[in-house]
């Protein structure tokens, strides 16, 4: 079979990227590979799709990812067509599953399209196959969404609650200074089985709650920010058997690398730092983290 990149009937959907980052006022230049993990981990939430600067095509990405300890990762769809993107690679590198979604930040462009529905319904046929894993990125954004989206983000995101729920797979979920609603409506609509706070960005409250309620909380580079008090707070409260890790790539780059592009290779910077705020064993916890992973999307076998 013919990989996507190459001409071929199996050409994936918009070719090597979907789309590009803007690249202005940083370093574009990839940082050095980690010492690899000596017990492989997933990266449970990347955009292969996205090209950022000196960036890898996606079997490079995935390749140097598995120089680093990396056995596979979820990629993740954030529109219709990075979705569609997403689930053709799963379907033709083993390394990869899917999750797919409308992102909060584009729902209300949909709505007021007009194609709001049309495109749930495009990711409900998409979450049916069978290496999709998980519906995401859904969820409430209101640091760029303002008030007149958010009625556009509720729909969109109840929607997707359904959607997982009925192929039971998990849900992924992008909260951004929308903790209280976001579990406001899990628990008001119910929430799927396996419910992942993507890129958790709470606090030790709001890691009280996921264990409470079984979420997992998928830690990405931000906890290696100096800043980040939140996140070192909750990593210590958090359970462990709820703990995933992600780059959200080429986003999030973990210090000391914050800014450049991101890519799946650099998870054992945030492994070791999410370790090291625990007060555990890397290796052990690396262990932890891929059962966890595990359990919440299957294997990729």
């Amino acid at each position: 079979m013919p990989l996507p990149d190459e001409p071929g009937p199996h050409s994936l959907p918009g070719g090597e990227y979907v789309r590009e980052r803007s690249g202005e006022g940083r370093d574009l230049t990839r940082p050095p590979e980690p010492a690899p993990l000596a017990v492989p981990v997933y990266d449970n939430h990347t955009h292969l799709e996205i090209k950022d600067g000196d960036a890898f095509g996606y079997r490079e990405a995935l390749d140097a990812a598995e120089r680093s300890g990396v056995a596979g990762v979820i990629q993740v769809g954030g529109d219709v067509p990075s979705s569609e993107w997403s689930a053709a690679l799963a379907e033709l590198d083993p390394r990869v599953l899917a999750a797919v979604a409308l992102h909060p930040n584009e729902a209300p462009g949909y709505a007021d399209a007009d194609t709001l529905f049309d495109a749930l319904g495009r990711i409900d046929e998409l979450a049916a196959q069978p290496r999709v894993r998980a519906v995401g990125e859904t969820g409430l954004d209101f640091f760029r969404t303002g008030e007149d989206g958010r009625r556009a983000q509720h729909e969109s995101f109840e929607a997707h609650i359904d959607i997982a729920k009925r192929h039971g797979i998990a849900l992924q979920i992008h909260d951004r200074d929308a903790h209280d609603a976001v579990v406001e409506t899990l628990l008001r609509v119910g929430a799927p089985e396996r419910t992942v706070f993507h890129c958790f960005s709470g606090d030790e409250d709001l890691a009280r709650i996921a264990n409470e309620h079984g979420w997992y909380m998928s830690f990405a580079g931000t906890l290696t920010f100096g800043n980040a008090h939140n996140l070192h707070r909750a990593i210590t409260v958090a359970d462990p058997e709820l703990l995933l890790v992600e780059t959200d790539a080429p986003f999030l780059t973990p210090a000391p690398h914050r800014g450049r592009p991101n890519s799946p290779y650099l998870i054992p910077v945030t492994v070791r730092a999410m370790a090291e705020r625990r007060g555990v064993d890397a290796d052990a916890l690396a262990a932890q983290l891929t059962e966890n992973t595990h359990r919440a999307y299957g294997t990729w076998a």
